[in-house]
């Protein structure tokens, strides 16, 4: 999950887009920071982080390699940033490459957007999420250090994820932690671990949008605004995504139309028991009311006409079922009734004797 990005914002933005003063921060390697399109792990991303030993007095806009290379590898390992881009956020306080990195190397990841892939079979299409607004969203962070065989220091960073909200559970089930208030980014920086956990749950407003973009997003060499540029489905795959959404609000929905249908069936003149005249003190007539009227009304009140016009026919059709059962079972009894009194009797068969 979160595996690509788009990063193209200035430099001198990023700390305003984390709600930290500029005025309080310095900058390092930043001249390894290429604003792309198209971000994925091994890239270099600008990081705001704590100033080492400044109590969160002072912060560093630090440009580091994206994908944790944790600071216990051996310096003959080729580091493979793809290992560890991202850090389940359930996870974090127990894996030993994470745990050390909570309480003083959290840091802060701006970005335009994220791209994440649905899966369809053996197809994958691309979405871009990103804010309406189209304002930076900021993830939580953790960054360590490494030192290689020839004494190189390189800094690394892995994204946070939690479980995905609701309205993004049909694309996928993780996404980044999303720091949505100057609250929250502040609490991930500066705040104690006991407040944590108020800010690794998935972000749900209705301002986070999405939209598919071109299969060519697959290549990490494509870049450019080409790759957030919003293109057409077709019909079947605009279908399976809005059946996600509906298929849940319109089972609950008919079950509560045939239940208030039911009632209103039962209720309606006519179809009390032990009923002697089949006409009301109004006048109607007592006979089974119009099934199809009933639930357009109960249909009216959900404003869900249309859905339910297919329920009206089930169920007409299977009270007509009914009536037919019950007709048929009333003729065989007298079939059987008439075929009783045409047999011979004990009594007439002695007779003959």
């Amino acid at each position: 999950m979160c595996g690509r990005a788009r990063c193209t914002i200035r430099a001198d933005d990023i700390p305003r887009a984390c709600g930290v003063n500029d005025g309080r921060i310095r900058s390092v390697q930043m001249d390894s920071y290429r604003p792309s399109y198209n971000v994925s792990p091994a890239a270099y991303m600008p990081v705001v982080r704590r100033e080492d030993g400044s109590g969160g007095e002072g912060f560093v806009l630090h440009c580091m390699k994206w994908g944790l290379i944790p600071s216990f590898t051996k310096q003959t390992e080729k580091p493979d940033h793809f290992r560890m881009f991202n850090a389940r956020s359930e996870s974090i306080g127990e894996k030993a490459s994470f745990r050390r990195l909570v309480p003083n190397n959290r840091c802060l990841v701006a970005v335009e957007g994220f791209y994440e892939w649905k899966k369809d079979g053996t197809k994958k299409q691309p979405y871009y999420i990103h804010f309406k607004d189209e304002r930076p969203l900021v993830f939580a962070a953790l960054y360590d250090s490494w030192k290689n065989s020839e004494g190189e220091v390189l800094y690394t960073f892995t994204i946070v994820t939690t479980c995905s909200s609701s309205s993004l559970q049909w694309l996928h089930d993780r996404m980044p932690v999303i720091l949505g208030n100057e609250g929250s980014t502040d609490a991930w920086l500066n705040g104690s671990l006991s407040k944590l956990d108020s800010v690794l749950k998935p972000y749900g407003d209705p301002d986070l949008v999405w939209n598919p973009v071109t299969l060519a997003m697959g290549k990490t060499s494509f870049n450019g605004p080409e790759c957030i540029k919003e293109i057409q489905l077709k019909s079947e795959e605009k279908n399976s995504i809005s059946k996600f959404f509906t298929k849940k609000r319109t089972e609950n929905q008919q079950e509560t139309a045939r239940t208030n249908l039911l009632e209103n069936v039962k209720d309606e003149p006519g179809n009390q028991e032990d009923t002697e005249d089949p006409t009301d003190s109004k006048g109607n007539n007592g006979s089974k009311p119009d099934v199809s009227s009933l639930l357009n009304k109960e249909a009216e009140k959900c404003g869900i006409k249309r859905e339910y016009e297919e329920s009206a026919a089930d169920l007409k059709s299977m009270i007509d079922s009914t009536d037919k059962s019950e007709a048929s079972h009333a003729k065989k009894k007298a079939n059987l009734k008439s075929a009783g009194d045409n047999q011979p009797t004990l009594l007439s068969y002695f007779g003959k004797s």
